[in-house]
């Protein structure tokens, strides 16, 4: 029996053509692009097309994209109701889970994998996300759904569902830039549950609930909501540095810092801190990116952190991002969810294409030998 890889750790299980990650120098690529080449100019759109169609689309194959995305925004009378009949306690990942199965159960072509039918499938998710999690964020205000748009962008219209305003193009390309950033990231907890669904030939639909489910733990898409709990515990800029002294004294992690794969710094948290600033600037509210920003510096200085090889990842500026859009922070990791959508439908029809079961073995040490003894003995 080969050695145990507790976490698979180190274990490469498939060849991938999606994404690229070099943990030690910081490299992130999708399709061959470099992040620096993307975040500044890309549209989550145009990281959609990409990620599916293995190549940047020029204008028209980027137009039809947008009309196939946006023909499929709207929910049917039959799951609306289902999501304003959904307790307004429940978790928001529980209600994006459920939402993405709901609509699996409308799917006509359930078992069937051709291109075209899995394409058709994926615009379904993808489209349909951000209406199901606005929708039940309104609801459980006691708040009327406002109904998709056809002239907006995947993000602009996300924040319209939201707020029943048109966000401002600085609000629009802070998200946008936030889906760009979590579109994709290789063989991470939830995208590898996703294929392993669909290794068995399970539909797309459920293949993205095990997705969802994974992605909901906080050791994974969950961290983001702690990194911002820790913030808010902060409080202000002048208790940055004793609230750091207990955590070291405490042993308490801070969240946002360190990651499973970057030994050095996160490629996307440069251009996340970058656009918190450029929204804190505008919004003359520095408070959350001070915090974060002292935070960090302290953090990367101390001995014990650069030992270690910890640096801020997504997560940390994701945070402060988010809440600055206005959203609720138990919608954080749901609004990962909607941008992760991208990969991984990507990853799943490139499971369908070379498909085949995956089943790793494990180690046995229990015992053995054991005499059966009636019940009467027992």
């Amino acid at each position: 029996m080969p050695n145990v890889k507790s976490g698979l750790d180190g274990v490469v299980v498939a060849q991938q053509d999606i994404c690229f990650i070099n943990g030690d120098k910081g490299e992130l690529d999708y399709r061959g692009y470099h992040i620096d080449e993307l975040a500044p100019t890309a549209t989550f759109e145009e990281i959609v097309y990409l990620l599916w169609h293995r190549k940047l689309p020029n204008n028209e194959e980027l137009a039809l994209l947008h009309e196939r995305l946006i023909a499929r925004r709207a929910l049917n009378d039959d799951h609306l109701s289902l999501i304003q009949s959904t307790p307004h306690t429940a978790q928001p990942m529980s209600v994006c889970r459920t939402g993405v199965s709901q609509i699996g159960l409308y799917d006509p072509e359930k078992l069937l994998f051709d291109k075209e039918t899995n394409m058709l499938k994926a615009d379904d998710i993808l489209s349909k996300m951000p209406t199901i999690m606005a929708t039940f964020a309104r609801c459980r205000k006691g708040l009327k759904p406002i109904p998709p748009r056809e002239d907006l962008s995947h993000a602009a219209n996300f924040l319209w569902m939201l707020n029943g305003e048109e966000p401002t193009p600085e609000a629009e390309k802070a998200l946008d830039l936030y889906l760009v950033l979590l579109a994709e990231h290789g063989f991470n907890a939830s995208t590898f549950a996703c294929r392993i669904t669909a290794a068995t030939w399970a539909g797309m639909y459920s293949a993205v609930v095990s997705g969802i489910g994974t992605l909901s733990g906080h050791s994974h898409g969950g961290a983001i909501q702690e990194a911002m709990n820790q913030f808010q515990e902060i409080g202000n800029v002048d208790n940055v540095k004793p609230w750091f002294k207990g955590c070291l004294k405490s042993k308490k992690r801070i969240m946002g810092i360190g990651h499973r794969v970057y030994k050095s710094l996160d490629p996307r948290a440069p251009h996340l801190r970058a656009k918190v600033k450029a929204l804190a600037e505008r919004s003359e509210d520095h408070k959350w990116f001070d915090i974060a920003l002292k935070l960090e510096d302290i953090a990367v200085r101390h001995p014990r952190f650069k030992e270690r090889k910890l640096y801020p990842n997504v997560d940390y500026y994701s945070a402060p991002l988010l809440h600055m859009l206005g959203l609720n922070q138990d919608m954080f990791t749901c609004m990962f969810a909607i941008s992760r959508a991208a990969g991984w439908t990507a990853h799943i029809m490139a499971q369908y294409e070379d498909n085949r079961l995956i089943r790793p073995r494990a180690k046995y040490v229990g015992p053995k030998g054991l005499k059966w003894t009636p019940i009467e003995e027992r």
